[in-house]
């Protein structure tokens, strides 16, 4: 195989995570730690000593150039108190340094904050927030085992608009247990009436382990059957695109200009630093997941928080490209898979995809390989199952 790999790039994105959570949602397999509904910020050790320990991981990591884009995931980011966000974010600073006009999103969810608390966020330099609506109807968040209500989605987004953070992104879930194409088409409808400036749209997946992983088996009721959540699929990206929303990448909208800078960096397989439990990072061409436990997270810092694992072998880098680049609605470019990964092999892929040429689902347009929009989106799994299982 006539492999060109160039020397990996610095990283210059972070991911932070926060995995605090009042309630464990039932199809989450995220790693989280449930502190209730009374504990928060300071008033938690349990958090405090987290965000201390997370401070160290920082502090433990070898800098390179200045951030780009943070993102604070989880759990739930809004359990924080400004102060330990600020602490966070200086560490950062010191450490890493943060470069002028970075992207630093935040996710929040409706009913865990106040204005005082997104204010102080925005004060800090949080300049996008990613709020976890999922659903507008009272019945589908209680069967999703969700902690807020309906009413504290409109007090949430209201308060958003009120400090007038810049970017503003809205989560929705299609294929939720008794939802409804009426449900779904509602909750789209109310979700652009609330102006976001990005709105993702995830299918739910029936994970093991997870409280849905318990209760349904794919396919049966009370899930909705593959022809619905397809019927939902559709309707998300003919409501969404006809609302001026441009369908960037399967699962997310973002009105012009105002793409998430932070996740491109993960389709466009490009370095990024990872860190808290079970944060994952890709630095100098290696790929590595730091515990999922607390106990276990705190026991690995405790012993120098050595990240040891191999190089990501080549054939891996193409896939792990092809699978992450293809997401994006503009695909991959095929002067950079020649450049890293030479001309037969980009011959072999084209050779994969030509039943998926033929029928449509992935297209070339100009220099560039893409699923089309939405037919290839829809069946993107089936296309990225033959391209892993014939260059693997």
């Amino acid at each position: 195989m006539n492999q060109k790999l160039n020397v990996p790039e610095m990283a210059s994105a972070a991911y932070v995570h926060i995995p605090f959570c009042r309630r464990r949602c039932f199809y989450c397999d995220f790693p989280v730690s449930v502190v209730g509904d009374r504990l928060r910020g300071e008033t938690s050790g349990t958090i405090s000593q987290y965000v201390e320990a997370l401070c160290r991981e920082i502090a433990m990591t070898p800098t390179g150039q200045p951030l780009k884009t943070i993102f604070f995931g989880g759990g739930t980011p809004s359990l924080l108190s400004t102060k330990q966000l600020q602490q966070i974010l200086a560490t950062l600073e010191k450490h890493l340094g943060i470069a002028a006009g970075a992207e630093i999103s935040m996710e929040v969810d409706p009913g865990t904050f106040d204005l005082a608390h997104i204010s102080g966020y925005s004060s800090v330099g949080v300049n996008r927030v990613s709020l976890g609506v999922q659903a507008f109807q009272a019945e589908l968040l209680q069967f999703a085992g969700r902690s807020h209500s309906v009413v504290d989605i409109f007090t949430s987004v209201e308060l958003i608009h009120q400090v007038e953070i810049s970017e503003f992104s809205l989560d929705l879930i299609s294929g939720l247990p008794h939802q409804s194409l009426e449900q779904w088409q509602d909750s789209l409808d109310q979700a652009v009436a609330m102006m976001p400036t990005h709105i993702s749209i995830y299918d739910l997946t029936i994970e093991p382990g997870t409280a849905f992983g318990r209760y349904y088996k794919p396919g049966d009721q009370p899930l909705p059957t593959d022809e619905t959540t397809v019927k939902m699929y559709q309707m998300g990206q003919k409501v969404l695109t006809d609302a001026g929303y441009e369908h960037y990448e399967i699962s997310n909208y973002a009105r012009p200009g105002h793409q998430c800078q932070h996740n491109r960096v993960y389709w466009e397989n490009r370095p990024y630093y990872g860190f808290g439990m079970g944060a994952a990072s890709y630095i100098d061409g290696k790929r590595f997941t730091r515990p999922r436990k607390t106990k276990e997270y705190y026991r690995w810092l405790d012993s120098g928080g050595i990240i040891d694992c191999e190089v990501t072998p080549p054939e891996e880098v193409l896939l792990e490209t092809l699978m992450l680049g293809l997401r994006l609605a503009e695909g991959v470019s095929l002067g950079m898979l020649v450049g890293k990964f030479g001309e037969d092999q980009v011959k072999e892929i084209y050779k994969c995809l030509q039943p998926y040429l033929d029928k449509g689902w992935v297209e070339v347009i100009g220099e560039r390989l893409r699923l089309s929009d939405p037919q290839g989106f829809l069946f993107s799994n089936v296309v990225l199952a033959d391209l892993f299982e014939q260059l693997g």
